[in-house]
Parts: structure tokens; C-alpha cells; sequence
């Protein structure tokens, strides 16, 4: 990758942080209606902690640039999962439109993961 293409992935990494990070201390702040949310799914409100630590932590672990590849995989994880569980209705226009949002950013996210943190990382000092 020449120099500056790699001056890109700061930018990469705090874009695809954002969402995460606005997503993350949005459910601290509603808490109570998140797990709410999170049942109507079928799924446990005691995962909610940790649905937050993965959003709010990871996305600053990305914009920091501290074990990127991993975190990467895991919020692209996440990412898939939580399309399927919440968007998975075709018939409804607006779910399936973010569906599709959740798997771009998936992509972004394995592409993080194959790439590296890049430039301006934690990650790359200790290269």
C-alpha cells in the first residue's frame, strides 16, 4: 500500500468507529428500553452489558488503533448477527435497507481486519 493510502486508515477507523461509539452510549442512556428491545428479539437483557462493552469499547479501541484486526473481526461479527436478529424483514423497505448498512459496515470492518490498524496506531508502534 503506497503512503497515501495508508494515510487513509486513521480516517477508516474513526468513520467506522462513529456509528459504534453514538450506538453504544445511546443504550446506557436507554437502558431499560434496549433490553426491552433486545427481548422482543428473543434475546436475554443480561447480554446487554456486554453488547454495549463491544460497541462503545471496541470503537474506541478502532479509533486508537489497539488490536485492530481483532476487534475488527469481532464487531463485524456482531454486525452480521445483529442484521439478521433486527433487520431481517425484507417485506419492510427501511429493515431491509439496514440489513444492507450492517453488512457494508461488516465489510469495512473485515477489510480493517485484513489490513491492519495502519497509520497513527497503537497497534503500529508495537510493529
Amino acid at each position: 500500500m503506497n503512503n497515501a493510502l495508508k494515510n487513509l486508515m486513521p480516517l477508516s477507523r474513526i468513520l467506522l468507529a462513529s456509528l459504534f461509539i453514538v450506538a453504544g452510549v445511546s443504550k446506557i442512556g436507554n437502558y431499560a428500553g434496549t433490553q426491552g428491545y433486545m427481548a422482543s428479539a428473543g434475546l436475554p437483557g443480561f447480554l446487554l452489558p456486554l453488547v454495549i462493552l463491544l460497541e462503545a469499547g471496541g470503537a474506541l479501541a478502532l479509533i486508537v488503533g489497539f488490536q485492530v484486526r481483532l476487534v475488527a473481526l469481532a464487531m463485524a461479527g456482531f454486525t452480521i448477527v445483529s442484521a439478521l436478529l433486527f433487520h431481517f424483514n425484507f417485506a419492510d423497505q427501511m429493515q431491509s435497507l439496514m440489513f444492507l448498512k450492517n453488512l457494508s459496515i461488516a465489510g469495512g470492518l473485515l477489510t480493517l481486519a485484513a489490513s491492519g490498524a495502519g497509520r497513527w496506531s497503537i497497534d503500529e508502534g508495537r510493529g
